[in-house]
């Protein structure tokens, strides 16, 4: 990098500046910014540091969103685990040969690795025939629960 260092003669001092703008101009005539430098070739320290700012908050930004969108994966698992749990259980249900009991019941199950809270309601249908169940499946505190329902003979 080559210093300015401020002609004597009047045919060498514009040599430096030509094309600048009144401020930088007076800079170079004082030789203290580098020959025929302009606000076009590079970057002050400033900017340079609300350049950094301003990546550094979307990186941040970034990795928030990484973040939130791991835990979401995760609650879609659990999520769908259920439902396959909620769904295996009402085809236990429909499959038995003899109807489950009226009334409400729950209990635990394990699948998949993970523990299951499951409550079953049996109600009559408006055909004396068929008894209507349903099955939920609680995947975990603050997820609403997996639910299938099923009508089946009542004998």
């Amino acid at each position: 990098m080559r210093i300015f260092i401020p002609a004597t003669s009047k045919a060498h001092a514009g040599r430096a500046v030509q094309g600048a703008s009144a401020p930088v101009a007076a800079a170079a005539k004082r030789g203290l910014m580098p020959e025929g430098r302009s606000a076009e070739h590079g970057f002050t320290l400033l900017e340079m540091l609300v350049a950094l700012a301003i990546f550094s908050l979307a990186g941040l930004a970034l990795v928030r969103l990484q973040a939130v969108s791991v835990r979401t994966a995760s609650d879609l698992d659990a999520r769908l685990i259920a439902q396959v749990t909620a769904r295996n259980l009402a085809y236990e249900r429909l499959t038995d040969p003899t109807p489950p009991a009226k009334g409400e019941s729950e209990g635990r199950i394990a699948n998949a690795g993970r523990e299951f809270r499951w409550k079953q309601v049996v109600t009559p249908a408006d055909d004396r025939r068929l008894v209507m169940v349903t099955v939920m499946v609680q995947a975990g505190a603050g997820q609403s629960p997996a639910v299938v329902s099923l009508m089946r003979p009542a004998t």
